[in-house]
């Protein structure tokens, strides 16, 4: 005779609705419970394939952005998402996309949501800090952020290896200029472009120069932000250096603008590199150098890796950082 979710309640101490939410996918109970449940039920040698062809409402993951900045509807987000909600197609979870502004009250935000009601989230946290994703630490569900990485939190970490990209392409365009490159630095205050900076700046030591000469622009986040202020710093009359690695796409067209409307050649006078390798990116004139970020494959392994935890009988954090590849154009 098969096990039932009776004896399984039984052996668990639990109430027989609770181990039948759990062996469900139904919201209920918690993560901690359900893995119990679970793990239990294969142990006893449960028959599963009963309650796989009853199940016919789908479960719900929320995907979370956390705003800060109006950033979500850049390019770079738009592969990105598309990833995520692709591979939810067909896997019998529904996809719910909810935003949480840090302006306000987070836990109240969170509260209004009913997390109670997903069986996980996929959390866009580029915009987060450790202190950000506080509140998050207390929901009991499985939690996947993406494009960032917050060490020693209960979660998964999806995300880019831009340290690396930054140091290859600044030691590309050494190679190629032989001249200290300048840096393009987003005001935008993102773990991202920090991890980008210390990828430049650990190529300008690994080349023997000194960070301290290197010339550094801030400039705004858009392309039009960017344009604006090279076109300020232009006209300020301020050093400039002979090439530039720069912490995203939009900085560089936006820079790359300004510097041809004052009559710089590109690449011959000043040569550029961009960052994620956004679709604009290889239309402008020149066609920009940049490092390629696979987006939508990062989005692909959030959503893959949070339907593996909610099939697992045992939960622990990894942290995956996504290679990243240098896209030669015609811009250095």
């Amino acid at each position: 005779m098969s096990v039932t979710a009776k004896q399984i309640a039984r052996q668990l101490n639990l109430s027989e609705a609770a181990v039948s939410m759990a062996l469900n996918h139904k919201p209920g109970v918690s993560t901690q419970t359900r893995r119990r449940v679970l793990e239990t039920a294969r142990s006893l040698g449960y028959d599963f394939s009963r309650i796989s062809s009853l199940r016919t409402a789908p479960g719900l993951i929320y995907f979370i952005y956390y705003n800060k900045l109006d950033i979500f509807t850049m390019p770079f987000f738009r592969e990105l998402i598309r990833g995520v909600e692709e591979t939810f197609d067909g896997s019998g979870y529904r996809l719910s996309h909810q935003h949480i502004y840090a302006v306000d009250d987070v836990e109240e935000q969170l509260e209004r949501l009913s997390i109670h009601g997903c069986d996980g989230i996929i959390l866009l946290g580029t915009q987060m800090t450790r202190e950000d994703f506080a509140p998050f630490a207390f929901l009991d569900r499985p939690i996947v952020l993406l494009d960032t990485g917050i060490s020693s939190v209960k979660a998964d970490c999806i995300q880019i290896n831009n340290m690396e990209g930054a140091r290859t392409a600044t030691d590309y365009l050494i190679k190629k200029r032989r001249r200290q490159p300048g840096y393009l630095r987003s005001v935008c205050p993102l773990h991202n472009f920090e991890e980008r900076a210390d990828g430049f700046f650990k190529a300008i030591r690994q080349n023997g120069m000194s960070p301290s000469h290197s010339v550094v622009h801030r400039l705004g986040s858009t392309v039009n932000a960017a344009y604006a202020d090279m076109l300020a710093i232009l006209g300020q009359k301020e050093p400039l250096a002979s090439c530039y690695f720069a912490d995203n796409d939009d900085l560089a067209i936006g820079a790359m603008k300004a510097l041809k409307e004052q009559g710089y050649r590109i690449p011959q006078d000043i040569s550029l590199i961009g960052f994620d390798n956004t679709p604009f990116s290889a239309y402008v004139d020149p066609p920009l150098t940049t490092v390629h970020v696979p987006k939508y494959y990062m989005g692909q392994l959030a959503a893959q890796r949070m339907l593996s935890v909610l099939k697992a009988t045992e939960f622990h954090s990894v942290k995956v950082e996504v290679n990243t590849n240098l896209i030669i154009r015609k811009s250095v």
